[in-house]
Parts: C-alpha cells; sequence; structure tokens
C-alpha cells in the first residue's frame, strides 16, 4: 500500500465521453446554450426577490435560497465538462476535484432541505394564517436559512472528512466529474465505513425533507377539505404546487441516475450523461416552474418587462 501511495499524483484522469469525429462542437454548444440559458433564469429569479419590494415576503425570501443553491450546482459541474470536451483534456487536480464533489453534494442535499423549508412556510400560511407574520418573523427566518445551509454544510463536510484521510492509491476516476463515490475508488483502503456513512446521510437528508414535506402537505390538504371558500383552496394548490412539480421532478431524475449504474448493458456515455441530469434538469426548470405557478412573480417579471420595453 505504501509503495502504491508514492506513485499517486495529484493530477487525476477523468474518464471522458468517448464522442463521434466532429462531435464535440455541436455538443459543446449545446452545453453552453443550457447554462447560459440556467444562469440567465436563476440569475433573474435572484435579481427579482432582491430588488422587487412586492416579493419581500418570508416565501420568498426562502425561496431565494432554491436559485442560488441551482446556480452553485450547474456551475460546479458544466463549465469543466464543457472545457474537457472542446479542449479533448480529462485531467483534474485532486483538490478541485474534492472541492468540485464537495459542491455537487452540497447542491443535493441544499435541494432536499430548502423544499422542506418552504413546504413548511406553506404550512403555516395556510392553515394558521392568522398568526403567520407572528410566527414568521425575520429571526425565524434567520433560523430557518441558516438551519437549511448549516445543516447541509455538516452533513456533507462530515462526509468528506473521514473521505479525504483515506490513502490512495489510484488516479484514475471512472467519471466526467468528482463525487463522492468516484473520489471512495481513489482509495486503497477498505471503505466499508464511508460506504455505509454516506448512505446514513442520505437516509437523513431524505428522511428530514420528506417528514416536513409530508407533514405539510397533509395539514394543507386537510386544510382545503376543510375550508368552505373555495378561494382559499385555490390560493393553497396554486402556491403548493410548483413545490411539489420540483421534489418529485428531482426525486424521479434522482432516481433515474442511481437506476442506470445498476445496470450493465447501459452504455458508458449514457451513464454519464445520466448522472449529469441531476444537476442539470432541476437548475434549468425550477425558474420556469415558479415563473409560471407562482402568480407574484409571473406578475412581477411580465411588469418589470414591460417597464423595459416602454424605457427602450
Amino acid at each position: 500500500m505504501e509503495n502504491k501511495s508514492l506513485n499517486v499524483s495529484f493530477n487525476l484522469t477523468l474518464d471522458p465521453f468517448v464522442l463521434l469525429p466532429g462531435g464535440k462542437y455541436p455538443i459543446f454548444f449545446l452545453g453552453l446554450l443550457i447554462f447560459l440559458f440556467c444562469l440567465f433564469c436563476n440569475l433573474t429569479m435572484l435579481v427579482l426577490i432582491t430588488v422587487e419590494r412586492n416579493l419581500h415576503q418570508p416565501m420568498y425570501f426562502i425561496l431565494f435560497s432554491l436559485p442560488l443553491n441551482d446556480l452553485i450546482g450547474i456551475s460546479a459541474l458544466l463549465p469543466k465538462v464543457l472545457s474537457d470536451i472542446v479542449t479533448e483534456s480529462s485531467t483534474v487536480y485532486y483538490p478541485l476535484c474534492v472541492l468540485q464533489g464537495f459542491l455537487l453534494h452540497m447542491y443535493g442535499g441544499g435541494v432536499l432541505f430548502i423544499l422542506a423549508a418552504m413546504a413548511f412556510d406553506r404550512y403555516i400560511a395556510i392553515c394558521k394564517p392568522l398568526r403567520y407574520n407572528t410566527i414568521m418573523t425575520p429571526y425565524t427566518l434567520i433560523i430557518i436559512i441558516a438551519l437549511v445551509w448549516g445543516l447541509d454544510f455538516l452533513l456533507i463536510i462530515s462526509l468528506f472528512s473521514i473521505q479525504v484521510r483515506l490513502p490512495r492509491c489510484q488516479n484514475s476516476i471512472p467519471n466526467v466529474f468528482c463525487d463522492n463515490s468516484s473520489l471512495l475508488k481513489l482509495s486503497c483502503a477498505n471503505t466499508s465505513i464511508n460506504n455505509i456513512f454516506g448512505l446514513f446521510i442520505t437516509a437523513v437528508m431524505q428522511f428530514i425533507s420528506v417528514s416536513v414535506q409530508m407533514y405539510s402537505y397533509i395539514q394543507i390538504l386537510i386544510a382545503c377539505v376543510v375550508s368552505r371558500r373555495s378561494e382559499a383552496k385555490s390560493k393553497a394548490i396554486n402556491t403548493c404546487i410548483a413545490q411539489l412539480v420540483i421534489f418529485l421532478m428531482f426525486e424521479t431524475v434522482g432516481t433515474f441516475t442511481i437506476l442506470s449504474y445498476r445496470f450493465t448493458n447501459v452504455s458508458l456515455n449514457l451513464q454519464k450523461i445520466t448522472g449529469m441530469l441531476i444537476f442539470i434538469i432541476p437548475p434549468v426548470l425550477n425558474p420556469i416552474v415558479y415563473g409560471l405557478k407562482t402568480k407574484e412573480i409571473r406578475n412581477t417579471l411580465i411588469k418589470v418587462f414591460k417597464q423595459k420595453v416602454s424605457i427602450m
């Protein structure tokens, strides 16, 4: 083990896409278009929530974390992958590989915790409307947002802390990007504890997120059934449907990604693409879903756009 460790370099080799001749530039420009579209949509959401006073509400302060988290996820992945495709390079510096893996895992955990926080906010707004302003105070908001990012950071940093201390005897990452499982394959030690701990952290994140969301939406559903006001029912459905769509989309893409690695007859290129989907599809679609399904965001965006057009 010690002799092998002496030959380990800080320059790691990634497993690149196998592309047809002349295929790298179309794929590069398609990926660049997706990345720029994601940047534009998510930055627009962040600017709208920051600038427009009518969006300075607890719901949108919590929502602010979602496009920010999406930008972290897709920015940690796509620029490096696209750069490697166009330059036909397949190397990465070990500390940067660890950083990429850390950010990608932070993104995944962040989605779950942010959606749980947003579901809790909707539960208070719909089930306890008269107490909403006394419960969702600025102090409460700070605690919720700090819990979302703090708990995500603590869980992921603990996962990577026990991983980076393992001795390495390999220099090859079996993927086009770095994540915890790929980094574990660099080790020449027993990684059983790391694998169990990784599954435990995943289970904790899923349990917290799903439990909070299930409780919130069940209470909201009960409130809708009990309420005789059709307007209240309509508002409840419209404010929750976007969050449910985003959660189901994230879980579906994540499940599809995991299953793709279990089938040996799936091509390596397809496995690599499906592995990237969870970091691409939600960041691209989340702002669109919220823009279409959230009336205040949609109306604010239309108002700002009309103002810009009238000035021109």
